[in-house]
């Protein structure tokens, strides 16, 4: 079976590389917008450097079951680029994906390329889409309001 299934997604969101690099990297954002819909998330540990690594769970709400993944970063360049690996702890979910994410200031906000790479075969690719597009509604909700401190 091939595992060279891969999604990629694409969007401009009206706020800055900085603020969407922090929400890739804070363990609180990140837990707010990345699991989908019906899900929490659970960040247990999070190191952005070269060879850093992260673990993260995501729990359904519905059943409460839950399923846990982690990873380590093989390239950052701070608000602007992000690459790291992903591995589910589930022995049926094998192989490792790779996600990589661009940030690139233009005119009213930030380009926001993201692939993700090597999803295994036994996760349908729309799913992972779809679970992607959740996702991202979730982050522009995040990061485009400018809320001052009261």
């Amino acid at each position: 079976m091939s595992n060279n299934s891969s999604v990629s997604l694409h969007r401009v969101l009206k706020s800055s590389p900085e603020k969407i690099y922090r929400a890739f990297t804070e363990a609180n954002a990140l837990a707010s917008w990345i699991p989908p819909y019906g899900f929490l998330c659970t960040v247990h540990e999070i190191t952005v450097k070269m060879g850093g690594t992260y673990k993260m769970s995501f729990h359904n709400f519905s059943t409460g079951n839950g399923h846990s993944f982690g990873g380590k970063y093989i390239e950052i360049k701070p608000n602007e680029f992000l690459k790291y690996t992903d591995q589910f702890d589930d022995p049926n979910l094998p192989g490792e994906m790779i996600t990589s994410v661009w940030l690139r200031k233009v005119i009213g906000g930030t380009e926001l390329k993201i692939l993700q790479e090597g999803i295994p075969s036994v996760i349908p690719v729309e799913m992972c889409y779809l679970g992607w597009q959740e996702s991202l509604e979730k982050l522009t909700k995040l990061v485009e309001p400018e809320i001052p401190d009261a």
